[in-house]
């Protein structure tokens, strides 16, 4: 096949073996660069997939250590978790001549953790509720009252059933067997003596 003289004039045919564009040349200035795709990485040996929480880290709407379980519609005892739970708050009073201190602790709680916060901050305030003139004539006796009806409530419940992992209060003995209910008995003596001396003293 014979090629053109140059400066001839005729189209020069394409050159079958020319040179094809390197692939690693650096491109020209304005020339864009079309992106090449990366394959997809591959998880290490043991690394959870995505979405896949970590090992030790809890799956979703799984409780961490020492949270509250979900009970029932209403919640579930703040102390062990069961279902069957009131939410009824257990009060104590302490007074000590003018200096007053009121206690309370919020539920809801289950049947048992229920009566054993009431069988202990009862008998707080029958040792410690009386030494004080207002405690004697209004706050001992409205926590008193406010115990026995929380009380009530929490007996109405069915046995207490704690969530797998946590513990109930324990109940332990009633509060007629715990002698520091007994401290009672001297501030209210002192007040029976007292009135028996007032009426005492206007009859006579």
């Amino acid at each position: 096949m014979s090629t053109p003289p140059p400066h001839s004039g005729a189209p020069v045919p394409p050159n079958p073996y020319g040179a094809s564009p390197n692939p690693y040349a650096a491109p020209q200035p304005g020339q864009q660069v079309p992106a090449q795709p990366y394959p997809a990485q591959q998880p290490y040996p043991g690394q959870p997939q995505p979405g896949q929480p970590y090992p030790g880290q809890p799956y979703a709407g799984q409780p961490h250590p020492g949270q509250q379980y979900p009970g029932a519609p209403g919640g579930g005892c703040r102390n062990c978790g069961a279902a069957h739970a009131v939410d009824t708050s257990v009060r104590a009073h302490v007074g000590v001549l003018i200096m007053m201190r009121f206690h309370r602790v919020d539920g809801p709680f289950c049947r048992r953790c229920g009566r054993a916060m009431v069988r202990i901050m009862t008998t707080k305030t029958l040792c410690q509720g009386w030494w004080s003139p207002l405690s004697v004539a209004i706050f001992t006796p409205f926590t008193l009252i406010w115990n026995l009806i929380a009380s009530m409530r929490f007996s109405k419940l069915p046995p207490s059933e704690p969530a797998p992992g946590r513990q109930p209060l324990d109940e332990g003995p009633p509060v007629h067997a715990r002698p520091l209910a007994y401290v009672a008995i001297v501030p209210l003596l002192w007040v029976v003596w007292i009135i028996s001396n007032i009426i005492a003293d206007a009859s006579g």
